[in-house]
């Protein structure tokens, strides 16, 4: 099953650029691009309108949406249409941040998540998107401390990667239908692949001296065939591993990791769901939950998404998220 997972995250259907110029305060939609010696990455911004108090009001958070195969960031079968983010943000005066993956880096449009190359700081992939939401911080003026990084299936896996590459940027991470960190393509040639405390150590090692536990996000389909839910499971266990080895102490692979609550939800026209939390003594606030969706495939659940991936039965992801990493959840 893990194996087969690892193929079909990388194949499988899943989830004119101009240069920034100085922030417009009627909101809206922005096509803007990052260029480095990594690349050039294409995004749009949706500005939320002004909030009442103008030039007083607090700077706004951001949430960078990675899109997963098959999908663009703002054109056909989109992010943005998928999530439907920007009717949120213009409620809770947040900007969204949509990349688009180049077909030159990838004629599927995924994102190169279990690629070596795109999993370090600085280089390929991750530079790219950091450096992106940089620019959007600056040109926006948004606030820098409350960076927010939501992926789906590729894109998931490419969030996760920027909350270890650049846990100095990222408050929060979210992925949907997503995998852990460093888990490669060679590890569905491995009898038995490495446990999520073993793959937690290049975890740790790539945070370096910025190592934090950054708060995380997991959301899962129980009948997703594409990313099955051990993927979630596993990027849990990887998580809390990694806690543990950010604190100076040895994880215990032997010994089940057990959820602090379980909140079972049975909405009467959709989906049940149970929300896992965990967590830790150590660390303020919440660190990790859980969303397991029952009767739910690989798909974005939202009553009003559009796209090819999407389950209107689910429950409002883009409403879980943002109840979730702001203030009032994971980066409380």
């Amino acid at each position: 099953m893990v194996a087969a997972a690892i193929a079909l995250m990388a194949v499988a259907p899943g989830f004119a650029a101009a240069l920034p110029g100085p922030s417009d305060p009627r909101g809206g939609d922005r096509d803007e691009s990052y260029t480095s010696a990594e690349g050039v990455l294409r995004y749009q911004v949706h500005l939320p309108p002004p909030r009442p108090g103008g030039s007083t009001s607090a700077p706004p958070a951001v949430v960078v949406a990675i899109h997963g195969c098959a999908m663009t960031g703002f054109g056909l079968n989109s992010m943005k249409d998928t999530t439907r983010l920007d009717d949120l943000a213009d409620r809770e005066g947040f900007i969204v941040v949509y990349p688009t993956q180049s077909v030159l880096r990838n004629p599927q449009l995924y994102w190169n998540s279990l690629s070596p190359e795109h999993q370090h700081r600085g280089r390929g992939e991750p530079e790219l998107i950091a450096g992106a939401v940089r620019q959007v911080v600056a040109t926006h003026h948004a606030d820098g401390d409350r960076v927010h990084a939501l992926g789906v299936s590729s894109g998931a896996g490419t969030a996760v990667i920027l909350g270890v590459t650049y846990p100095d940027l990222f408050a929060t991470v979210t992925s949907v239908a997503g995998g852990e960190y460093g888990f490669r393509r060679e590890f569905a040639e491995q009898p038995v692949p490495p446990s999520p405390a073993e793959t937690a150590v290049p975890a740790r090692a790539e945070m370096g001296p910025r190592a934090r536990q950054v708060p995380l996000l997991v959301v899962q389909g129980d009948q997703d065939t594409t990313v099955p839910p051990v993927m979630a499971e596993r990027l849990v266990q990887q998580w809390l591993a990694l806690g543990e080895l950010i604190e100076g102490r040895t994880p215990d692979a032997s010994t089940p990791v057990r959820p602090d609550t379980t909140v079972h939800s049975t909405p009467p026209d959709g989906h049940a769901f149970e929300t896992d939390t965990y967590r830790r003594p150590t660390t303020p606030g919440l660190v990790i939950q859980r969303v397991l969706i029952h009767g739910q495939g690989h798909a974005w659940s939202g009553p009003r998404s559009t796209g090819l991936f999407v389950d209107r039965r689910g429950p409002d992801l883009a409403a879980v998220m943002w109840d979730v990493v702001s203030e009032r959840g994971l980066s409380g």
